[in-house]
């Protein structure tokens, strides 16, 4: 479903995706231009009436050159059709399940209403909601089923609002516009599982590691190590007491024998990056070591990297001391947050670990923050996991395996290359995954239980999220896109087209997410919050 906003306010109209991280200001006459509404909402919300003179008054907004690009792209957004579904909206009010209001939204109301569909019938509704001084986020109209019978079209429009039910100016709204519609119904809020809204928030979920860092398996190369657990305990510790907010990461004295063990990875995977590693990543690199200090001789600080990347395309590092939940992983994507470990492998198996470590993190993900189009297509999957089903989680999970950790693009000669982390970050499956191979090669799996070839399939976000995908083993499939900027275009599209409780958008400037109707966060708040 393409989703396009417009912010109806007694003082502006303000138009934007409700998906995306940017919005762009329209006068009506653009509006009335460009857009193609269902004829109940053109012909009544956007009549030049004295009612509405005020709405040539715009609110100002200033925009970074990457924010006026993804204006620039919302162009398609606005011409594109929009078939017989149409939304405006901005934000919705959100309420825990342990509070009244939440803190950052004022109550809200929903309602359901039927309007016969002839002009000015929505300008009938939305004067008492002027009169009423009532505030509207978020309209949503949808053609009813006709039943064959003929007659005049109907709409059905679903319409949240500032206010209770039991306030006197909202009272007297729903009273006043009984007499427009046979069908008006206050909506329940919809009770969806626990997301953060503000930035900060974040902390809360943080933390809430599948394992404490220092919890290695048997077959751990470190598991026998006294001083590598107590050091991983260390950094573990470190990670739990950040915050998020005001607070900078801790730089980290990493030893000796961890630098050595990160020089032999670097000068391992160097070559291969060359020959495999997708431009973007080439390029990334090459600013890492001018800015961040990357070289073979030296562990990069988090602290750096995040500022630097904070600059160049707005992302930032969060330690953390273990591996979190899918759902909570994806979650910081949506507030252009990576969380990241701190850790890094045992020395006695330099080129091996089983679980994401610092030479993972680095040199496999961080490059890639520094390309926009990344950052954007990463931002999407999080924006798109926000409160969203557990089902729908997991094919985000799938969708963000075979892209952000194992996925392929074609490169200017035309050949495979890497832009995913895990690939960019193993030496023996970066080669696998991307050397040219003779079309005869047998596919099949080998004697030591590894695929022969993989087979690579093109970047399509519905196929991937229903591909299963082994963690121990090369992967016997890859999702080739055609560049980053199609991978994004098409994870975008796939995520607008999900079953959604709401449609989000993050506000940069104040770090929180807006959402585009009420709901409930009930399920799963995290342990912090429900006390």
């Amino acid at each position: 479903m393409m989703t396009t906003a417009v912010v109806l306010h007694r003082s502006s109209i303000v138009m934007s995706r409700a998906a995306s991280c940017s919005r762009r200001l329209f006068s009506i006459q653009q509006i009335q231009q460009r857009s193609s509404f269902p004829a109940a909402l053109t012909s009544s919300c956007f009549s030049s009436s004295p009612d509405y003179t005020n709405y040539e008054t715009w609110h100002d907004h200033r925009f970074d050159d990457h924010h006026l690009d993804i204006m620039k792209r919302q162009q398609y957004y606005v011409n594109g059709g929009h078939g017989s579904h149409a939304v405006i909206n901005m934000a919705g009010s959100v309420n825990d399940n342990n509070s009244n209001n939440s803190p950052l939204e004022g109550p809200r109301t929903s309602v359901l209403m039927e309007l016969n569909d002839r002009v000015g019938a929505l300008h009938d509704v939305l004067k008492y909601y002027w009169k009423y001084d009532v505030n509207i986020t978020r309209i949503e109209s949808r053609p009813v089923t006709s039943d064959g019978g003929g007659g005049t079209p109907k709409f059905d429009f679903f319409i949240d609002f500032h206010g209770k039910v039991d306030d006197p100016n909202v009272n007297a709204l729903l009273h006043s516009l009984q007499q427009y519609t046979t069908k008006l119904l206050v909506l329940d809020e919809k009770e969806v599982h626990w997301f953060p809204r503000h930035i900060s928030e974040l902390d809360l979920i943080a933390n809430r590691t599948l394992d404490a860092g220092t919890d290695l398996e048997a077959n751990h190369p470190g598991f026998h190590d006294e001083a590598y657990r107590r050091r991983r305990a260390t950094l573990a510790n470190v990670a739990l007491q950040h915050r998020t907010i005001n607070e900078c990461i801790p730089k980290m004295e990493y030893t000796k024998e961890e630098v050595e063990t990160w020089g032999l990875v670097w000068d391992t995977m160097e070559g291969l990056w060359e020959k495999y590693a997708c431009k973007e990543y080439k390029s990334s690199v090459n600013l890492l070591k001018k800015h961040c200090n990357y070289n073979r001789n030296n562990i990069p600080q988090l602290s750096d990297i995040s500022s630097f990347l904070h600059l160049q395309t707005n992302f930032r590092l969060r330690p953390v001391a273990g591996l979190i939940s899918s759902r909570d992983f994806l979650n910081g994507l949506a507030f252009r947050t990576f969380f990241c470990t701190q850790y890094i492998r045992h020395s006695s198996m330099p080129l091996y670990t089983p679980e994401p470590d610092i030479c993972h993190e680095l040199l496999g993900h961080v490059p890639m923050f520094v390309d926009r189009d990344f950052c954007d297509f990463s931002q999407e999957i999080g924006l798109a996991s926000l409160g969203a089903s557990d089902e729908d989680v997991l094919k985000l999970a799938r969708c963000y395996w075979h892209s952000v950790e194992f996925g392929l693009c074609r490169g200017e000669d035309g050949k495979h290359k890497a832009y995913g982390a895990g690939l960019l970050s193993s030496f023996g499956e970066l080669e696998y995954a991307c050397k040219e191979r003779d079309e005869n090669e047998p596919y099949g799996v080998g004697e030591d239980g590894m695929p022969l070839r993989p087979e690579i399939k093109p970047w399509d976000p519905a196929v991937a999220a229903a591909q299963d995908f082994p963690i121990t083993t090369y992967q016997p499939v890859y999702f080739l896109a055609e560049s980053l900027s199609d991978a994004k275009l098409k994870m975008r599209k796939y995520c607008e087209d999900l079953p959604r409780p709401f449609f989000a958008l993050y506000n940069a400037q104040t770090e929180t997410v807006h959402i585009d109707r009420p709901v409930r966060r009930a399920r799963g708040i995290p342990r912090d919050k429900a006390e």
